[in-house]
C-alpha cells in the first residue's frame, strides 16, 4: 500500500516521525509537510498525489473546537469539511459562494456545500468519533464569525488545511482520513487555557495506532 501522511508542521507529528524511524516504516509511509494554510496544503497534497499516486492519504494535526462539548486533548476523525470564508461579507451577514449562485452546492466534489468523506468503512475502522470541520484562512476570534461556523455551518472544529485533503481526495478518487486532536476552544486566546501539550501527545499516540493498523493490512 502506498500511504502518504500529511501534516502542516513537523511540530505536530514529531513523535510519529521518530516512531516511523524506530519501527523501520519510513519506506512504507511517506511523509509530506504541507505548510500552514489552505493554499499551501492544496498545492502540496495535489503535487504529492501527482508524483506518488498513493492508495491512501492520511492527514493529522491539531484543531480548535467550536463545540465546547468536545473535550480538549481528545481526537476525532473528520466526516465533513467546508471552507468557512469562501463568499462575501456584507455588513454583518456572510453569504457563501453557493448562496450567491457562483457555485452549485452539489457539483462534484461538493455535497450540499460540504466535502464529505464517503469512505464509511475506512472511517469506521478508525474507531474514532466523527466530527464536522470548517477550514479557514484566518483563525477565528470574532463572536459573530464563530457563531456562523458553529450554528450556520454546523462545524464542531476548525483547522486551516483540512478542506485541502478532502477536496483533492474526492477529486482524485483516493481514500483519505483526517485525524485531529483538540488543543483549544475557538476564541480563547489565553494559551494557558489551551491543552497544547496534551493534544500533541494524544494526536501522535492515536496516529501511531492508526498507522500500525493500516500498515498491517
Amino acid at each position: 500500500m502506498r500511504l502518504i501522511l500529511f501534516a502542516a508542521t513537523e511540530f505536530e507529528i514529531a513523535p510519529t516521525l521518530q516512531f516511523l524511524k524506530d519501527q523501520a516504516l519510513e519506506d512504507q509511509v511517506q511523509v509530506a509537510l504541507t505548510g500552514v494554510g489552505l493554499m499551501a496544503a492544496t498545492y502540496r497534497i495535489a503535487k504529492a498525489v501527482g508524483t506518488q499516486k498513493p492508495d491512501l492519504m492520511l492527514q493529522a494535526g491539531l484543531a480548535g473546537c467550536l463545540d465546547t462539548n468536545l473535550p480538549l486533548g481528545t481526537t476525532a476523525a473528520v466526516l465533513r469539511e467546508t471552507v468557512g470564508d469562501m463568499g462575501v461579507l456584507q455588513n454583518t451577514t456572510f453569504t457563501t459562494v453557493f448562496d450567491l449562485g457562483l457555485m452549485r452546492p452539489n457539483e462534484h466534489p461538493w455535497q450540499g456545500g460540504k466535502l464529505v468523506n464517503g469512505h464509511e468503512d475506512l472511517l469506521k475502522q478508525t474507531g474514532l468519533p466523527l466530527v464536522d470541520s470548517v477550514t479557514v484562512n484566518e483563525i477565528s476570534t470574532a463572536e459573530d464569525r464563530i457563531s456562523y461556523y458553529k450554528h450556520g455551518l454546523q462545524a464542531g472544529i476548525e483547522s486551516m488545511e483540512g478542506a485541502a485533503l478532502h477536496y483533492v481526495g474526492l477529486m482524485e478518487d483516493i481514500p483519505f482520513l483526517q485525524i485531529r486532536a483538540f488543543s483549544n476552544y475557538i476564541g480563547e486566546r489565553d494559551k494557558s487555557k489551551w491543552a497544547l501539550d496534551g493534544a500533541i501527545e494524544i494526536l501522535n499516540l492515536e496516529l501511531q495506532r492508526q498507522l500500525a493498523k493500516i500498515v498491517a493490512l
